[in-house]
Formats: structure tokens, C-alpha cells, sequence
């Protein structure tokens, strides 16, 4: 016996007009993107004006905007890896102490024996090693990663300590040396932003264009319904976690090139700097929304305030409290705008 056919509401939209709204909440997205990119460009550009009136012979100089780049490609890189763990709705506080303990690994004179390889082999694996016992820890653990990475920071500051017993490990290798003299510059652009570029570029297609970067937005916007739709929620977490590990490890050995040498004391810092910038960017704190983009210019943003600072001799302690001020306001911003999307 057949079912009489049911009338549908007369309320209810049509598949027609369901793929008109979702074009159109597509097209807002995309333009609200617009406008937090331009925002973030004319904040930069107003900076740059800044530091040209206030310090017009240093600031606008090739070398020290050169010197504003490479400072900024090292923290950038560890940007990129903690832009995907807090799209996914994570955290990461150990990124600083994972720099330090793969940069004074890798500076052992051990391992300088290996050379540039052995250097650079060193700090990639610390890092992933680093990455994969906090992907375990919160993934399988089922540890919260706010403690998780907090542990981590603590544990990989004391190894390096222990590593260096409080001295500076100077690198002897002539050819990682060089990769940081004004030799190595390909016109005019250090070597170190290139990787950066580099890094940038994949990390953007990563995540705008791949399936691991639908899934990370998925965990990161409900995690529940992410595992209801077949993805493996904790496998995802742990690939993320190893991610931003090989961040770190990259970032070390950037940072080995730049000092040359490896000190317990590297990445200081570097968690707030990264989280800074991602937020700045218009990475969600909350997860379900990641920008490579918005997180390079507000790498961007940050180096730039801190050299016009140091341009014009102002104390450490002012450019903590002016960092702090803006993530603050980033924040607000952040959570009018989604009070405004709902």
C-alpha cells in the first residue's frame, strides 16, 4: 500500500534557493576576508609611514628593512605551524621551548661533526619529536593542550638548559655560516626569507586547498560532528601537533643561521609572538577559521612595531605592553565580529 505523498511546507526552501543562500554566505565570507586582509595591509602600510617619519634614514634603509624580513621569517615559520593547531582549535605554548631545544641539539659538537646536513637533520627530527609526544599526550592522552604544551615547555627549556649548561654553543660549519652572509642573498633577498616564502606557500595551500585542511577547520569548528562526518578527529590532531613541530625544527635551524650559534635561551617568547599573530590575522582563538595570510601580516605587523621601536630606543618592557594591548584588542574585535555573524 503506497503512502500518500506529503506536501512540503510551503515554508521550506527550495534546493535552488538553499545553493543561492550558501553562494551568497560564500561571497560574504569571502568579502569579510577582503576586508580584514586590506585592514591588516593598511595597518602595515601606516606603520611603515611611521617608521619612515620617525627614523626616515634608518628605517627605510635596504639593510634594515632586510634585517625586518629575516627577523621576521623565523618567528613567521612558527606562525604557520600554530596558525593550523589553533584553527583546529588547539593551543600550543612549547613552540619557544622547542625552538631552544632544537637549535642547542643541533649545535652540540657532535652533531657539527655531521656538518650541515647532520645540523639541519638534527633540529627537523627535535622538533618532530617534540610535536609527536604533544600530539600523543593530547590526541591519545586525551590531555587537555593547554597542559599538555605547557609541560612540554617546561620539560624542552630544562633539557636545553642541561644541554648547554647555561653557555653558548657557537657553530664552527663554514657552510651554514654562509647560508646567512650577504653572499647568499639571491637579489638582494636573504636566504632566510625565501624559506619563509616558501613555507608560507605550502602552509597556504595546505590549508586552503587540500583535504587536511578542510578536515582541520572541521575539528577545529565541532570537533563532535567532524568525527560524526568519518574524520578521524585524533589521528588529525596528532598530524597537526607534528605540524607545528616541524615548524619548530625549521625555525631552529633559521635561527642557528641568523645568531650562529644555539643558546637554551632561543624562542623566547616566541609562543606569545605566534599566537599574537595568528589572532592579529584573523585566526579564530576558538578554532573552525585559520588565515596564512592574515597570520604572515601580522607577523609582519609585530616585527615592524618592534624595530620602529628599537629605531627610536625605547624599552623592551614598551614593546611587551604594546603587544599585549593589541592582542587584547584583537580579541574584542574578534569576538564583536562573530557576535555579528550569528
Amino acid at each position: 500500500m503506497t503512502q500518500p505523498a506529503t506536501a512540503a511546507p510551503k515554508d521550506a526552501p527550495t534546493p535552488a534557493a538553499k545553493s543561492a543562500e550558501e553562494k551568497g554566505s560564500s561571497r560574504l565570507t569571502g568579502l569579510r576576508w577582503d576586508v580584514r586582509t586590506l585592514s591588516l595591509l593598511g595597518v602595515l602600510a601606516v606603520l611603515v609611514a611611521v617608521g619612515g617619519i620617525t627614523a626616515p634614514d634608518e628605517f627605510l634603509a635596504t639593510s634594515n628593512l632586510q634585517l625586518v624580513l629575516t627577523q621576521a621569517s623565523v618567528i613567521g615559520v612558527v606562525t604557520v605551524g600554530m596558525t593550523f593547531v589553533i584553527t583546529s582549535g588547539g593551543i600550543d605554548l612549547s613552540v619557544g621551548a622547542m625552538v631552544a631545544l632544537a637549535s642547542v641539539w643541533a649545535t652540540t659538537v657532535a652533531t657539527q661533526d655531521f656538518g650541515f646536513a647532520g645540523i639541519l637533520f638534527t633540529a627537523v627530527v627535535v622538533g618532530v619529536g617534540c610535536g609527536l609526544v604533544n600530539g600523543l599526550l593530547i590526541a591519545y592522552g586525551r590531555m587537555v593542550p593547554f597542559i599538555a604544551t605547557l609541560a612540554m615547555l617546561a620539560s624542552a627549556r630544562g633539557l636545553a638548559l642541561q644541554i648547554t649548561d647555561g653557555s653558548t654553543q657557537v657553530v664552527t660549519v663554514q657552510s651554514v655560516l654562509d647560508l646567512g652572509g650577504r653572499d647568499s642573498y639571491v637579489l638582494g633577498i636573504p636566504p632566510l626569507v625565501l624559506i619563509f616564502a616558501a613555507v608560507t606557500v605550502i602552509g597556504w595551500l595546505l590549508l586552503n586547498r587540500t583535504t587536511f585542511g578542510r578536515r582541520t577547520v572541521a575539528v577545529g569548528g565541532n570537533a563532535e560532528a567532524a568525527r560524526l562526518a568519518g574524520i578521524d578527529v585524533r589521528r588529525q590532531r596528532l598530524y597537526l601537533y607534528l605540524l607545528s613541530g616541524l615548524c619548530c625544527g625549521i625555525a631552529a635551524f633559521m635561527l642557528i643561521v641568523l645568531a650562529g650559534s644555539g643558546q637554551n635561551t632561543n624562542g623566547n617568547l616566541y609562543e606569545l609572538d605566534a599566537i599574537a599573530a595568528a589572532i592579529i590575522g584573523g585566526t579564530l582563538l576558538s578554532g573552525g577559521r585559520g588565515t596564512i595570510v592574515g597570520s604572515v601580516l601580522g607577523v609582519l605587523i609585530f616585527t615592524t612595531i618592534t624595530n620602529i621601536f628599537a629605531l627610536n630606543n625605547l624599552e623592551t618592557a614598551v614593546q611587551q605592553i604594546a603587544k599585549g594591548a593589541i592582542i587584547v584588542a584583537a580579541v574584542l574585535v574578534q569576538r564583536r565580529s562573530a557576535h555579528g555573524d550569528t
